[in-house]
């Protein structure tokens, strides 16, 4: 069991008249946290709507209906509300009239779909994003040494709580993850009658991971119009399988400004869409796990802890590119990801001249523990 940094978040929030609301991935451990936070907690009633008769009780009850469902209980927990009919009017009649009781929700990224479904929790809500495993969740008593051993492992297989606990069935867990778990209660959500172009799509992302991506470019490869390409994008990110990176720039005559960067909340993920889980000593794709790895934990990392640090990466009109860069109350900093540790790298003398001011680091498989742990 790790403990994970929401933890401490959730628990500083409770009873204090907010809907928690924890979404994330299937698989990525919402239900085994809270678990875990409520294990001492005897005065609480857990809902779970993947069952048809809790569904079914709770879309579209009256007042009296709620009541005899919490009863007495002062802590009532909605395992998977995206199953819900109009869980938003659900969760604004709970919180408006049951003041003393405090409610935790978790859902699949569906929730985060639908532009109306909060709309009725407007200032009732507190959300709190629970991705995979870090690694400082992974190894909070670990030395940097220790951690460094383990990094083989986490570029293949990534960090999903299923597979770091069943090492030696990996591959097979994070195929079936894939296959059976990764967006499918999007496509349900938002009725996509051809997820084979949506599967076609995670495919060429999985190719191009760190890369500057072209929605025109994708949508030619693909054959749609871009507006498909971007939809079904949104729908990736809004999944927790991929997240976006703008580029950062401040002359917009000198830097570009309008690509983006694509990534994956875990490599595993990455992996498994792309049926590699070959040993790295056999792989030229090194350097891209390492970077996907080294800036999705420092992504995690930032949204629990420093949730107002900005990501980005920089690249020059003349294609001289920094790989991570971050702003944080107008302090730059700017960071290399380096796979090949024999080799004296340095940060784009382009961005220095530019940025003289900016912190500038490059990140290695040799010190790569304080960056990625979020120091």
């Amino acid at each position: 069991m790790h403990t994970r940094i929401l933890n401490k978040l959730l628990h500083s929030w409770m009873n204090k008249g907010k809907v928690l609301l924890l979404i994330g991935a299937r698989q990525v451990g919402k239900t085994t946290l809270l678990r875990n936070m409520t294990r001492n907690s005897s005065d609480l009633v857990w809902l779970n709507a993947d069952e048809h008769k809790v569904r079914e009780r709770l879309t579209n009850p009256s007042l009296n209906d709620i009541s005899n469902i919490i009863g007495t209980y002062k802590l009532v927990i909605i395992d998977e509300i995206q199953r819900i009919q109009n869980c938003g009017l659900l969760l604004k009649l709970m919180v408006d009239n049951f003041s003393d009781v405090q409610f935790i929700t978790t859902g699949s990224s569906a929730l985060e779909t639908s532009d109306t479904i909060f709309e009725p929790l407007t200032g009732r809500q507190i959300t709190f994003h629970l991705y995979p495993l870090s690694l400082a969740e992974l190894y909070s008593k670990k030395s940097p040494f220790e951690i460094e051993q383990e990094l083989p492992f986490h570029l293949v297989h990534g960090c999903y709580p299923d597979v770091c606990n069943n090492r030696a069935q990996a591959s097979l867990l994070l195929a079936n993850l894939a296959e059976n778990y990764l967006y499918k209660d999007v496509l349900i959500w938002k009725n996509i009658r051809k997820p084979e172009l949506l599967d076609k799509l995670l495919t060429l992302l999985a190719y191009q991971v760190g890369s500057e991506v072209s929605i025109n470019e994708l949508a030619n490869q693909l054959k749609v119009k871009s507006e498909t390409v971007l939809n079904y994008l949104d729908i990736l990110e809004k999944s927790f399988v991929i997240f976006r990176m703008n580029a950062f720039s401040s002359n917009p005559r000198k830097e570009v400004t309008k690509l983006s960067k694509i990534f994956f909340w875990d490599n595993g993920i990455r992996n498994a869409v792309i049926g590699e889980f070959g040993d790295l000593a056999n792989r030229n794709d090194h350097g891209l796990l390492f970077e996907n790895l080294m800036i999705s934990e420092r992504m995690k990392m930032n949204s629990w802890i420093r949730p107002s640090i900005k990501s980005y990466f920089w690249r020059d009109l003349n294609k001289r590119e920094v790989d991570y860069v971050e702003l944080n109350s107008g302090k730059i900093c700017a960071f290399e990801m380096k796979w090949n540790t024999l080799k004296n790298h340095k940060v784009s003398r382009a961005f220095t001249n530019l940025y003289a001011d900016a912190d500038t680091e490059v990140i290695t498989p040799e010190n790569f523990a304080s960056f990625a742990l979020g120091d």
